[in-house]
């Protein structure tokens, strides 16, 4: 993790340099950028930068751990939603397909960031695998709520069609990448024997017009 500042306070500067480096990062990729592009984009010295980073290496796990706040924090809002647990499930689904139809949308930070870092030991590619195992463990126990059956194996599915979903909707339409992921998505809920959305709605929660 990054270096405090003095009196334990988050420095303007540090906070520049991590957006800085979340921007460029996400858009074009971790290798490909260097120490010296972020500085002069963030507007701050390499010696500013290793006061508060000890390398490339920190501020890319500061950013990727940015990255696991906010989807810890969207889906805790799709979960709060309320409701029959199938329908938390589906708000949880399109609060993801939202990031997909997003402008400036380049699949996912952290299978990005893991096919630059192969090697399973180091730091960041273990930073990946926590992330998805929190991700895997919080669709387990959204879907052991809406039936009987190993949840596991449906939230292993579900997962397999959310990285789907996120390498093709920057490759292809994301609204038909979003639509294709929510109707998988109604798929397993079906399969687990969960009510169907509310009448009235599609399963990507949309209004349906009455004439």
């Amino acid at each position: 993790m990054s270096r405090s500042t003095e009196g334990g306070s988050t420095s303007e500067a540090r906070e520049r340099l991590l957006s800085t480096a979340t921007r460029i990062f996400y858009a074009e990729g971790i290798h490909s950028v260097g120490i010296d592009r972020i500085t002069a984009e963030a507007k701050v010295t390499r010696a500013t930068l290793y006061r508060h980073f000890a390398g490339k290496e920190e501020l890319v796990l500061a950013y990727l751990d940015q990255a696991d706040q906010g989807i810890r924090g969207q889906i805790a809002a799709a979960r709060a939603s309320g409701g029959p647990a199938a329908d938390r499930v589906r708000a949880v689904a399109r609060s993801i397909t939202e990031g997909i139809r997003s402008p400036g949308f380049r699949g996912c930070a952290f299978l990005n960031a893991v096919a630059e870092y192969a090697d399973p030991a180091h730091p960041i590619h273990r930073a990946v695998l926590a992330h998805r195992q929190w991700f895997l463990e919080t669709f387990t126990d959204l879907l052991a709520e809406t039936g009987d059956a190993p949840a596991e194996p449906d939230a292993r599915h579900l997962v397999m069609l959310r990285d789907g979903a996120m390498a093709a909707g920057c490759l292809f339409d994301p609204g038909l990448v979003s639509e294709t992921f929510l109707r998988g998505v109604e798929g397993i809920l079906h399969a687990r024997g969960g009510p169907a959305p509310a009448p009235g709605t599609t399963a990507s929660g949309a209004t349906i017009p009455t004439p």
